[in-house]
């Protein structure tokens, strides 16, 4: 059974940059893809970025293109998150997820995901 674990979340003002690090436990994720998700209050949880288990596909949301970048890497079982140049609707808590499918292609929708992490919480103030 696979455990997430995010960390790296806090308050950061507008502009500024933040570090999200996800590291797995319990099984090797270096087959799954892996994608960063987001849920703000009365807000659907929404993707991210993803990346395919190989790193030949990688996808962001069109609202963090040019700001954020995902990687991994394989020996510290670990998906990291860059984000810069933050903005106040960036504000969420930030979950990491798996899917173990192994498919070379990233899915968008949170349903295709088995394991998730228990979040953590980025802040932008104005």
């Amino acid at each position: 059974q696979v455990q997430l674990v995010e960390s790296g979340g806090g308050v950061v003002q507008a502009g500024g940059s933040l570090e999200l690090s996800c590291t797995a436990s319990g099984h090797s994720i270096n087959s799954y893809n892996m994608a960063w998700f987001r849920q703000s209050p009365g807000k659907e949880r929404e993707f991210v970025s993803g990346m395919t288990w190989s790193r030949s596909v990688v996808l962001y949301a069109d609202s963090v293109k040019g700001r954020f970048t995902i990687s991994r890497d394989y020996v510290k079982y670990t998906v990291d998150l860059h984000m810069n140049s933050l903005k106040p609707e960036d504000t969420a808590v930030y979950y990491c997820a798996a899917d173990p499918n192994g498919l070379n292609k990233v899915a968008m929708n949170s349903g295709a995901y088995e394991h998730w992490g228990q979040g953590t919480q980025v802040t932008v103030s104005s």
